[in-house]
């Protein structure tokens, strides 16, 4: 009996998948491409820069550098005129993003090699905020 519950916990630890949140997120395959994306409008430009800013700054995957990585890219997006809120979900990898027009939109890491601050059709970015140091 006892070989038979331990077979069978075997079992159900290699039956677990990683918990791998970003890799599959950070895929773009099947999507529009994120340089055509940001030439729809400003406000999706400013998306658009928002992932690249979320892929520019990755470093591990331990929780501190999730939340590092997450909090530089939430100061990047609050320089953004157009953005009025920005709320992070560090160990999701991503950031839900509010726009003066009401547009509410997810920002995922979109890893393509272009700065943050080089995507076309973005304007001019504010200072950034004391609560960004």
């Amino acid at each position: 009996m006892r070989s038979v519950a331990a077979a069978v916990l075997a079992l159900s630890l290699l039956a677990c998948r990683p918990y791998d949140n970003y890799a599959p997120l950070a895929d773009q395959g099947g999507l529009l491409s994120a340089a055509r994306f940001a030439r729809l409008g400003k406000e999706q430009a400013e998306l658009v820069a928002i992932g690249r800013s979320l892929a520019a700054w990755r470093m591990t995957a331990d929780s501190t550098a999730m939340y590092e990585q997450a909090s530089r890219a939430a100061c990047f997006a609050r320089r953004l005129p157009d953005v009025v809120t920005v709320d992070a979900d560090p160990l999701g990898a991503r950031l839900t993003v509010r726009f003066k027009s009401g547009w509410r939109a997810a920002a995922i890491p979109i890893d393509d090699g272009v700065e943050p601050g080089a995507t076309p059709g973005l304007p001019e970015l504010l200072p950034a905020p004391s609560s960004c140091s």
